[in-house]
């Protein structure tokens, strides 16, 4: 079949494109304003928010993963740079983004559930989640600076 054959003849019309002023009465028309941003543009967090970057609850979800350390290496595995992200919501649940050194890593079945465990006691979590990821893949680029001290990197 010849894709540069003509179809014109056969292609339906284009319907005719909406346009504003063919929709829009003139008559009953009120002057455009902006007050419909006003509330939206004044409201601010609740101060009272449990969840959200920089909270005590994320903080302290932070804390309890720095108890955890690789079996393997000597530093815990938020330094070691295992740990991509800890999110905390409003309902007090916890999401962990985590990776492992390699996918053959010997805790790779029991490291996620530990995790998963030491979240949830974390006082005021209500569940916990942990993602389990292997893009990017770790490296020790990842690690913090105390990290690379204590394994003397630096």
């Amino acid at each position: 079949m010849d894709s540069s054959a003509d179809h014109s003849d056969t292609a339906p019309a284009k319907p005719p494109r909406a346009r504003v002023e063919d929709a829009v009465d003139a008559e009953i028309e009120a002057p455009r304003t902006r007050d419909y941003l006003d509330g939206f543009l004044a409201a601010k967090p609740a101060p009272d928010a449990v969840g959200g970057d920089g909270s005590p609850l994320q903080e302290a979800v932070i804390e309890a993963l720095r108890e955890i350390y690789d079996p393997e290496i000597p530093v815990n595995i938020y330094d070691l740079g295992l740990i991509y992200g800890v999110e905390v919501d409003d309902n007090a649940d916890a999401t962990v983004t985590m990776t492992l050194t390699t996918p053959h890593c010997p805790v790779a079945e029991t490291m996620p559930g530990e995790v998963e465990m030491r979240v949830t006691s974390v006082p005021g979590i209500r569940d916990a989640e942990v993602v389990l990821v292997w893009d990017p893949p770790w490296g020790p680029h990842k690690m913090s600076d105390e990290a690379r001290l204590e394994l003397g990197m630096l």
